[in-house]
């Protein structure tokens, strides 16, 4: 009996969500892409640079 009145409190919550439209749900993966694509490229960049430098300056 506890698991059918669960489930019945399940259904309920799962009713009261504001779902995202398809719209927003793809605008917002195109940011988080972005955003993780300019942050990757950035630590990326700052990895080269001190990699350069210490190759060049004190592993030489």
């Amino acid at each position: 009996m506890k698991v059918a009145t669960f489930l019945k409190e399940v259904k309920m919550e799962i009713q009261k969500i504001n779902w995202p439209t398809k719209d927003r749900t793809v605008r917002y993966t195109l940011i988080v892409v972005g955003i993780s694509t300019v942050v990757a490229v950035f630590l990326g960049g700052i990895d080269f640079l001190f990699t350069t430098a210490l190759n060049q300056f004190i592993l030489k």
